[in-house]
């Protein structure tokens, strides 16, 4: 996709002209004077309640927490085995985990 001006270089004089000129004749949204600027202040002192509901929404999401939790560990595996699990598709990690259950008696 070719984007007429790229943020890989600088910008020739004639192009600034040309956004600037864009920005100025767009009448639903005007560039903010620097008194506007001055004024602005953040969401969350703005909307301290909004964004205390949006905490509690972002905290509640993920996966709930589990009683015993799987913990990392790195296994070096032959890569057929490895070729042979990932093969099935996802959760080939779980799979892998309950035969090692299973080898192990568990």
């Amino acid at each position: 996709m070719h984007t007429k001006f790229s943020s890989k270089r600088p910008l020739t004089d004639e192009e600034e002209a040309e956004i600037q000129q864009m920005i100025a004749s767009d009448p639903d949204n005007p560039e903010l004077t620097d008194e506007q600027i001055s004024n602005l202040r953040p969401f969350r002192e703005v909307f301290p309640d909004l964004a205390a509901s949006i905490d509690r929404e972002l905290a509640r999401r993920g996966r709930p927490p589990v009683e015993n939790p799987r913990r990392q560990v790195s296994i070096r595996l032959d890569p057929d085995v490895l070729a042979h699990y990932k093969s099935t598709g996802k959760g080939w990690q779980s799979r892998i985990n309950d035969a090692l259950r299973k080898a192990a008696g568990l």
